[in-house]
């Protein structure tokens, strides 16, 4: 979302945003939450999504090391932390290399 904040991106990343965290809580209801739950745990999602977004916002420029802190942080020990370093990375690389519209053709109309 960093990398394409501009203004002639902007309504496109807001449909992204906002279909992400309408198909959340559609998921939500499928499990079989209330309104009243569905509420709180959005709202815990959301708290959560910025808090990371926080974390991660100067990410290309932090060392490994900090990049496998901010990820132990919200992910499951189990998790294989040092290869999802490198593939957030190589992402974040690909996203940089490429316009909005090249990861989006075919899936959303411009």
């Amino acid at each position: 979302m960093k990398t394409y904040k501009n203004k002639k991106d902007a309504k496109i990343l807001q449909e992204i945003y906002d279909c992400i965290f309408r198909l959340l809580e559609l998921s939500i209801r499928e499990i079989g939450y209330g309104d009243q739950s569905i509420n709180k745990k959005m709202k815990n999602y959301l708290n959560i999504f910025y808090d990371m977004i926080g974390k991660i916002q100067s990410w290309e420029n932090i060392t490994n090391v900090d990049r496998k802190k901010i990820l132990s942080n919200f992910l499951n020990k189990s998790a294989d932390i040092p290869y999802l370093v490198s593939y957030f990375e190589k992402y974040r690389l690909n996203i940089s290399n490429n316009t909005l519209f090249f990861h989006i053709k075919g899936v959303i109309k411009p």
